[in-house]
């Protein structure tokens, strides 16, 4: 997997599930990525409040689509619905490195000691490392790791990998079919697979 720089630009971004999926399928239709972008801003392919939304959310998930090798589109398009998600929040951890080690810090280590809940100390305990490790962490205001930590906590429950409730969230191991897996460390994806498993 690539690594990126760290960013905070998830603070205005959704899981985008849906608006992910029905790319997909157009792209599995024939179309390129260009052409859904002028569809978008022309017709407002994904009913967003404003332009400035449109624009956003379509420039987001053009730039997860493409992180991943175009051979994910007829495996997403087979897969089920719970197939399309975690396939969907990989592309959110191939775009956004910061929310990678979130997973691979918090929800890998749980799995592999055997545990299955994450609360806000692990939260905390990630940020505080990560302003050791990264300038770019450390200058980040309190505020903004709220914000990131809640856009996080909503992709891993929209994707199906914990539960909703406040406070403590039990961990739900991903049931991954098995042409995913293969799919995943064919095309480099072994560290994805292991955050999600705690492989």
């Amino acid at each position: 997997m690539q690594r990126n720089p760290y960013s905070a630009g998830a603070v205005k971004f959704s899981f985008w599930f849906q608006e992910f999926r029905k790319a997909v399928f157009m792209l599995a239709d024939g179309a390129s990525l260009a052409e859904i972008k002028k569809l978008n801003q022309e017709t407002n392919i994904f009913a967003a409040s404003s332009p400035e939304r449109a624009k956003l959310i379509m420039s987001n998930v053009a730039k997860r689509i493409e992180a991943l090798d175009p051979s994910f589109v007829p495996l997403f398009v087979c897969s089920d619905v719970v197939g399309q998600k975690l396939l969907c929040l990989i592309a959110c951890m191939c775009t956004d490195t910061l929310f990678f080690d979130f997973v691979n810090d918090i929800i890998r280590v749980k799995l592999a000691l055997g545990l299955n809940e994450y609360g806000d100390s692990d939260a905390r305990k990630f940020w505080d490392d990560k302003q050791i490790q990264s300038d770019k962490v450390a200058n980040l205001t309190e505020a903004t790791r709220k914000r990131l930590l809640s856009t996080y906590k909503q992709y891993l429950y929209n994707a199906g990998i914990t539960e909703g409730n406040a406070g403590s969230r039990k961990i739900i191991v991903p049931i991954i079919s098995a042409d995913i897996v293969a799919w995943l460390r064919e095309h480099d994806l072994q560290p994805a697979l292991a955050a999600l498993t705690g492989e």
